[in-house]
């Protein structure tokens, strides 16, 4: 079946957490695969034998962590794939280039989420289009990749889609006004969907 779960960044950065989620799939895409937690997940996957598809905005952070990740191929056939791309812009564009990801490498069997920004700061001292822009890469970017999948996984009756969250996620935090909701929201979604999936 499908399954979508929420991860918070502390468990995900226990090297045995990455290790369960990361098993028995094939075709794995990362958004904010470039840095942080999501190059470290891609590596796991492609230790793994998986394929990859890493996603990101900036196209020589891309490049690099591509020869990065590639160093630690298991057999001569895996293939890391890059996308740059800004998955909190426009969903037809996200839709398009995930779907010819899947032309080149397969179905994806795992999708995680792990484009996301932050600010801080006292409410009233934060710039309100802080506030918007956070939510969008945040939310939507993992909304609109979430979306862009979803239908091809319930079609194969199998699939796992991951949502990076935060402890900020689970209780507001002093000086994260804009960004604790937007993981809050992650939440939520996570939650929701996976009630939707269960049913199919």
């Amino acid at each position: 079946g499908v399954f979508c779960s929420c991860l918070h960044d502390d468990i995900i950065r226990k090297q045995s957490a990455i290790a369960d989620f990361t098993s028995n799939f094939y075709c794995g895409q990362v958004t904010g695969g470039s840095s942080g937690i999501g190059k470290c997940i891609a590596i796991e996957c492609y230790k793994q034998g998986a394929f990859i598809t890493l996603i990101a905005r900036d196209e020589n952070k891309l490049l690099q962590t591509k020869k990065e990740i590639e160093k630690y191929s298991v057999n001569d056939k895996q293939v890391v794939l890059c996308i740059s791309v800004d998955v909190s812009k426009d969903y037809e564009q996200v839709e398009n280039v995930l779907k010819q990801a899947q032309e080149k490498l397969g179905p994806v069997d795992m999708l995680v989420n792990c484009a996301g920004t932050s600010v801080t700061g006292k409410f009233e001292d934060i710039e309100v289009n802080s506030f918007e822009r956070l939510m969008a890469v945040n939310y939507l970017g993992s909304v609109y990749p979430s979306r862009a999948v979803i239908a091809t996984m319930k079609e194969r009756r199998m699939g796992r889609i991951v949502f990076v969250s935060s402890q900020a996620g689970q209780l507001g935090l002093f000086g994260y006004t804009a960004y604790s909701p937007t993981k809050f929201a992650l939440r939520g979604l996570a939650e929701a969907l996976q009630m939707e999936v269960c049913v199919q």
